[in-house]
């Protein structure tokens, strides 16, 4: 538990303001001890002479500041506008839009949340989901694991909801079982057979050149006759088309994905999808979906993808098993080995996604005994 705080030595709000100083330091310590923030954000309650990039400009309708918000950000500075059950962030060219209740102490909770290194739209998110006093209910017990409780927001129904998002399918995409257990992401049908026939059950076929479309739907229908053959739960990355026509068992699709996919065919062909997140704003925009499962990530640096967010560790997806236990099953994903698998797993979470730790394994079928046999310890 976090013991000694530096708010006070920091520029957390313009004006300045002891009073939510002090009850950003009473939520903070609630909230247990995080990896220092490289970004000192400053939530400004009116606007500053210069406003900066540091700064996050809390005013109450976008509207009626009109020309001055695009300048604000043209600085760098963002904008939260925040009033009647509803708050947006527009930071970067973005605007994250949220609807739900205001806690008295929301701007107080932002500001811990920043300082515990979450991004803006994510400490929003957070900030909203706050109770007022969920903090002087801490105490020092420690559960059956060893995990003293804190105040942190872990009750799904508590937590904000996304504007403007499109209808989700009429239904919701087929379960998928609970536990996945070791997910390989590999890069061609070869690979596929190959790991499907050492009794891997949950694979994923990702190949991410730009190969001619003949021969990538030969790959597919490869991969699901592998996963049909030998009893295994095959998802195609991105190719959802292809993966529909040739009857996946699930496809995974990217947060870009959703505004391009057809989720309303995917949904009514019985395919299960499987949708990527990388923070609790994305958990809620996924959620809305529906899906049969979230991967969450990525854990620790990869080199394997680009990732535009930074790693989000085992602190974050600790909690991501918290919130979201019994909801969804979830997927930990990004640079996942077999030295940090067992601590991956500790978290709760019940599927890990790994590529290197199998594709560049000088005994693939050793490395692949090695990992299965971490997820019975």
């Amino acid at each position: 538990m976090t013991r000694t705080l530096t708010l006070r030595d920091r520029d957390l709000f313009w004006p300045p303001a002891d009073e939510l100083t002090e009850a950003t330091e009473r939520i903070r310590a609630s909230l247990g001890d995080w990896p220092p923030t490289h970004a000192p954000w400053r939530i400004c309650l009116t606007a500053p002479d210069e406003p900066n990039g540091g700064d996050l400009i809390v005013i109450a309708d976008a509207q009626q500041h009109g020309e001055q918000v695009a300048r604000w950000q043209l600085r760098g500075a963002g904008v939260i506008e925040a009033a009647q059950e509803r708050a947006a962030l527009h930071l970067g060219g973005v605007t994250w839009r949220l609807e739900g209740h205001l806690p008295e102490d929301w701007i107080a909770a932002l500001a811990a949340f920043l300082d515990c290194g979450f991004d803006p739209h994510d400490a929003l998110v957070l900030a909203l989901a706050w109770r007022d006093g969920d903090e002087t209910r801490v105490t020092d017990v420690t559960d059956t694991k060893g995990d003293t409780f804190d105040a942190f927001p872990a009750d799904l129904s508590r937590f904000p909801r996304l504007a403007n998002l499109p209808a989700a399918p009429a239904q919701p995409f087929p379960s998928c079982p609970s536990r996945l257990g070791l997910y390989p992401v590999l890069p061609s049908a070869d690979w596929v057979e190959r790991i499907a026939g050492l009794g891997v059950k949950t694979i994923q076929f990702r190949h991410k050149s730009a190969e001619p479309v003949d021969p990538l739907r030969r790959d597919i229908a490869r991969c699901v006759a592998a996963g049909r053959r030998h009893d295994a739960h095959v998802f195609i990355n991105d190719h959802w088309q292809a993966a529909l026509e040739a009857g996946a068992y699930g496809v995974h699709l990217g947060q870009e994905d959703l505004d391009t996919a057809d989720l309303a065919a995917l949904a009514a062909g019985g395919i299960r999808v499987g949708l990527s997140t990388h923070g609790f704003y994305e958990i809620l925009r996924a959620l809305h979906y529906r899906p049969s499962y979230l991967a969450v990530g990525a854990v620790f640096p990869t080199t394997t993808k680009v990732v535009a967010t930074a790693p989000q560790g085992l602190r974050r997806l600790a909690r991501y098993v918290r919130l979201l236990d019994g909801v969804v099953p979830l997927v930990a994903i990004g640079g996942i080995d077999l030295q940090t698998l067992p601590d991956v797993l500790a978290t709760g979470v019940g599927c890990a996604a790994v590529v290197r730790a199998v594709t560049d394994a000088a005994d693939v079928a050793a490395a692949v005994s090695a990992l299965q046999h971490t997820f019975t310890q």
